[in-house]
């Protein structure tokens, strides 16, 4: 729960027993090499995850691919892994912290792991709504709570959640005073510049991107991978 790592990050997920739901953080790691296996959805190999959570592996494809290389080819294998969950999992509502895994282990760059996310993201890099919202809020705040607030911690949310908001007293008691902290984004750039503390970097129309921010890290190192295949093909 605290400090920063990379290719590593806090998603949320929902636990239901009918009767009773709740919230607890998992940890999404990611890892990448040059290749052409595209993103590897580790749960997907091992048969742990249903027809949803595979559509949604498949769409961060698709993002890398019209964000990163347009000009050359996506030659990347990346590995995604809930770590830890040994028990089937569905859904698109980690789809944006795998993303920002993802991300991260491309560009070098750290993710706070004090800040966990849950969210969908389309092809398009928009932060879309899911479920769960307040037993995601509430699991999470219940840990740091007992593990000691620092007054740093947080979630980060789709921003069309926020009309989901129903919090414990507990929960909005900490909001209020600053102990705990709701960040909701619309991008997955917004969502990025949250865990990083950096400038996401907009394309200027050519898929170029600033030097100095994560999307331009990520841009020269898929193009560096790329030149490593072609390379190692010739």
């Amino acid at each position: 729960l605290r400090g920063s790592a990379v290719g590593k990050a806090n998603g949320l997920a929902v636990h239901d027993r009918g009767y009773y739901a709740y919230g607890i953080p998992v940890v999404v790691s990611a890892r990448v090499a040059p290749g052409d296996g595209g993103v590897v959805n580790i749960e997907g190999e091992s048969g742990l995850s249903g027809e949803i959570f595979d559509k949604a592996v498949l769409i961060l494809s698709g993002y890398l691919r019209s964000r990163y290389a347009r000009t050359f080819p996506l030659s990347i294998t990346a590995s995604v892994c809930f770590e830890q969950m040994y028990t089937p999992i569905d859904g698109d509502s980690a789809t944006a912290v795998q993303l920002c895994a993802i991300l991260s282990a491309i560009s070098v760059v750290p993710l706070r792991q004090d800040l966990p996310m849950t969210g969908s993201v389309n092809q398009l890099g928009d932060m879309q709504p899911v479920g769960g919202i307040p037993e995601k809020i509430e699991g999470f705040h219940s840990i740091c709570a007992k593990r000691g607030l620092t007054g740093s911690q947080g979630v980060v949310i789709p921003r069309r959640n926020m009309v989901n908001l129903v919090l414990s007293d507990a929960v909005e008691a900490d909001i209020r005073c600053g102990r705990f902290h709701i960040y909701a984004v619309g991008t997955i750039d917004q969502a990025l510049e949250v865990l990083t503390g950096l400038d996401a970097g907009a394309d200027d129309g050519s898929g170029n991107f600033p030097e100095a921010s994560v999307n331009g890290a990520v841009s020269r190192e898929l193009l560096r991978m790329a030149e490593v295949i072609r390379s190692y093909e010739t």
